[in-house]
């Protein structure tokens, strides 16, 4: 739809910030979700596919009454009609920690069913990883990028296929910024694929293969309550991208569980084990780590990072139908599911086994107050939160959320 037809161009009030990376506005009483826009803005907004009943999406042109809180864009390509991936890059550090804040409680007393005025809800603040640069550029440590008809690799328009040829990448990590991947032309259509890991030299994959004599796997240290943990995974397989989450996520998983040795925990959707590893340390030989995983490569690069671990028991299965097969109450129960959720035939299983406590690592706070709302229906509690910001300058927000009967 056209930039310049004035149809297409609505002067609003922009209201709080939602799920998604948008702010609400309304038109007339009809709901516009709207980027790139702050609370308390007045914005001219290009309103795209109009045939939606229920809402309307929008992109923020040109701002009429500036938030204070707005700040250059510090990666200008992922503005207006630009790519996917830095919706928030024109909001300052501060203030993107306080969007992200305010969308978790949203999410957890809307759908969650808790009251705002919860402690929990009321005190919480999200956190930026300590040590990362101030204005949080060069944190991403996995970068995929896709290749235009021109052989210049960029990333996709949002909310479309078209490819749009990138000039910089100011989310990733030097090591990656210094493979040149913008400057250098491609076969059209492939997918790169570049991992900084932090031990050893940057990784490239084209279209899921290392480039030739290139490594398959990488090696990522973490230390974890003065622990030093070294695991290697496959160079295509799930870790986290900013460079301090792993330690930082693995912290608060401990400091949220609190397992004794001895104690019997379960780590359901556990990955390459990043949360079992340092969890089967702190139980101890006379303890009892299960981890569960669904997917076969995430399953193979655990049993390399499990040697010497024998109260280490691996399972690579569905996570609900691993649950179904325990007979015996753990004392704790971790879990980190995917984007959608751990949903409601695993939080009622988790709850048939009666755990002293459940520590859920999200990363959606929609899913979070889905998952939550069932075990509050089945007599669990919510006793402690955590947000924090592993993502800088996009929506994304994680939370570790602990449960006790």
């Amino acid at each position: 739809m056209a930039a310049d037809r004035t149809e297409d161009l609505l002067e609003l009030e922009i209201g709080p910030p939602v799920h998604g990376g948008h702010c609400l506005a309304r038109h007339e009483g009809r709901v516009v979700f709207v980027r790139h826009a702050l609370p308390g803005e007045r914005a001219l907004v290009r309103v795209g596919d109009r045939r939606r009943r229920g809402y309307w999406r929008g992109d923020a042109v040109e701002i009429l009454t500036p938030s204070p809180d707005r700040v250059p864009s510090v990666w200008p390509e992922a503005g207006p009609d630009g790519v996917g991936g830095g919706e928030l890059a024109h909001v300052a550090r501060p203030a993107q920690l306080v969007w992200k804040r305010d969308v978790l409680v949203e999410s957890l007393v809307r759908i969650g069913g808790l009251d705002a005025s919860h402690p929990l809800l009321s005190g919480l603040e999200v956190e930026a990883v300590p040590g990362e640069p101030a204005d949080g550029t060069g944190t991403r440590t996995r970068i995929e990028l896709t290749v235009d008809a021109a052989g210049r690799a960029g990333m996709h328009r949002y909310r479309s296929h078209e490819v749009v040829p990138l000039q910089r990448m100011p989310l990733a990590v030097e090591e990656i910024t210094a493979l040149g991947l913008l400057e250098r032309r491609w076969p059209a259509g492939v997918r790169l694929d570049a991992v900084a890991p932090s031990l050893g030299d940057p990784v490239l994959l084209v279209d899921g293969e290392p480039v030739r004599g290139g490594r398959t796997h990488v090696r990522e240290r973490v230390e974890v309550a003065g622990v030093e943990h070294r695991f290697r995974l496959a160079a295509s397989g799930f870790w986290q991208v900013h460079r301090g989450a792993p330690a930082l996520l693995a912290e608060g998983v401990l400091e949220a569980a609190r397992p004794e040795p001895g104690a019997r925990v379960v780590d359901a959707y556990s990955g390459a084990g990043l949360l079992s590893v340092p969890l089967a340390h702190a139980v101890g030989e006379s303890g009892h780590v299960l981890a569960v995983e669904g997917a076969e490569q995430a399953g193979r690069d655990a049993r390399r990072n499990a040697h010497g671990l024998p109260q280490l028991e691996l399972r690579t299965a569905d996570v609900g139908a691993a649950l179904a097969d325990l007979s015996e109450r753990p004392d704790v129960v971790v879990l980190d599911p995917p984007r959608a959720g751990a949903g409601q035939a695993v939080v009622h299983r988790i709850a048939d086994l009666g755990p002293a406590r459940v520590v859920y690592v999200a990363c959606d706070p929609a899913a979070l107050a889905r998952d939550a709302r069932v075990l509050g229906e089945r007599g669990y509690r919510m006793v402690a939160l955590r947000g924090l910001d592993l993502f800088p300058h996009t929506h994304h927000v994680e939370a570790i959320a602990t449960f006790e009967p």
